[in-house]
């Protein structure tokens, strides 16, 4: 494989974006890179991982009081940080990444952060019953409390994305290929990701 791929997935909440990465890059021999970023970015910016998972793929403004383990508290005047400066971290280490070779990017805004460079973007959806089903199969939520627990979760998605590149996040006009994972599956999601990439050009 001597082409530079890199493949941004982005995902509705228990869609089952994070299974579809990891077959994706079991099969091409490619890193996927998920919570990695939070702990790439973290050790860049001197700050506790803890933090930057705390406000993953969220624009809110958090105090540094109401945090435990932020290493860099006491070296900064103001008493808050708001997500731009965790945003442009993260960003700097997902184009650190980018740069050193192949890759596969969930969420967190890959698309745009890269959008200056070859890749592949990819959204993966489905029905809200569906991801309802698959949130339930990992937890002890009844489906009403799954059914909020998603919303919120995407509304959480949707507002990081639309804050920070003045998009529309999970937009088909924003990727190169949309997937329904309920209608072909994890790996058959993964099948069409890896031949309409072939025919592209890009793997």
């Amino acid at each position: 494989m001597d082409k530079h791929i890199l493949i941004n997935i982005g995902r509705q909440y228990g869609a089952g974006g994070r299974g579809v990465a990891d077959v994706l890059g079991e099969r091409l021999g490619i890193p996927v890179y998920d919570n990695e970023l939070l702990q790439k970015a973290a050790e860049e910016s001197g700050f506790s991982p803890a933090f930057f998972k705390k406000s993953d793929e969220r624009k809110l403004l958090f105090r540094f009081g109401s945090l435990f383990g932020l290493n860099r508290a006491s070296a900064y005047a103001p008493s808050a940080i708001d997500g731009t400066e965790l945003f442009k971290y993260q960003s700097e280490a997902i184009r650190d990444i980018a740069r050193q070779g192949n890759a596969i990017f969930l969420g967190r805004a890959s698309d745009y952060v890269l959008r200056d460079m070859k890749c592949l973007d990819v959204f993966i959806c489905a029905p809200l019953e569906d991801r309802v089903a698959r949130v339930r199969e990992r937890t002890a939520m009844t489906p009403e409390e799954a059914r909020k627990y998603i919303l919120r979760k995407e509304r959480d998605r949707a507002e990081y994305y639309n804050f920070f590149t003045q998009g529309n996040w999970g937009v088909a006009s924003n990727y190169d290929l949309c997937l329904d994972s309920s209608l072909v599956g994890i790996d058959g999601c993964a099948d069409l990701i890896i031949d309409f990439g072939r025919r592209s050009g890009i793997l």
